[in-house]
């Protein structure tokens, strides 16, 4: 698969949103990811449908949209509205899963499965035939700037056996602590889309940045 770089959007100055937008737009980035928090799933808050409103227009990337939230079901709508192409789920919301899969492909957009370091991937098996993207976790989610897991290596190359023997086609995204170095592990693992939020939104160019980290990625996938 193609290569997919998303920077996360949590990593750029809260004050201007919209500006960190555009530069990842003008960087080369291909998606632009979206961590909302809402202090219950996550001990923390980051923001909400309006911001992703706001930055819609400045930008043509591919918004994926990571709901770190308890309640998905009451959020769904206002995110698909503001402008999401994807909307990702967490696994661990468990029984909720299949209505909360239908609902977001009745809105028309994508679908994203996040599974955090603890849980074991098993439970991802019975919704991999019914999302767009597998987004493996490598550090627990609620803050930026986390160190990389190397034990969600192998939870990658599982999500990667997995796709190959059942002909499945999601994507396999990796998210927490990427950079060069971990991104060209994850790369080798079998992962296709790259979060990357301090790494590249703390580089002083943000394109060479990007233009160096995908040739750290499509050095490691090719090998």
């Amino acid at each position: 698969m193609k290569i997919i770089i998303a920077p996360s959007l949590l990593a750029a100055d809260h004050a201007r949103f919209g500006e960190g937008a555009q530069r990842a737009d003008r960087a080369g980035a291909d998606w632009l990811h979206m961590d909302i928090m809402d202090g219950h799933f996550v001990p923390n808050i980051s923001f909400g449908p309006q911001v992703v409103k706001a930055v819609r227009p400045l930008s043509e990337l591919f918004f994926d949209v990571h709901l770190m939230c308890s309640k998905p079901e009451i959020l769904l709508e206002a995110f698909a509205d503001a402008g999401a192409d994807q909307l990702t789920l967490h696994v661990e919301l468990g029984e909720q899963l299949p209505a909360l899969i239908e609902k977001i492909k009745a809105l028309g957009k994508k679908v994203g499965l996040a599974i955090n370091p603890p849980t074991a991937m098993s439970v991802v098996e019975p919704y991999l035939d019914h999302i767009d993207t597998l987004q493996v976790m490598t550090v627990n989610p609620g803050f930026g700037g986390q160190k990389f897991m190397r034990e969600g290596l192998s939870r990658i190359g599982q999500a990667a056996t997995w796709r190959q023997q059942r002909k499945f086609s999601y994507r396999i995204s990796v998210d927490g602590g990427i950079n060069d170095e971990t991104g060209a592990d994850c790369a080798r693992a079998g992962a296709d889309t790259f979060i990357a939020g301090t790494s590249l939104f703390a580089a002083a160019d943000f394109k060479f940045a990007i233009t160096q980290l995908r040739q750290s990625l499509e050095d490691a996938a090719s090998r």
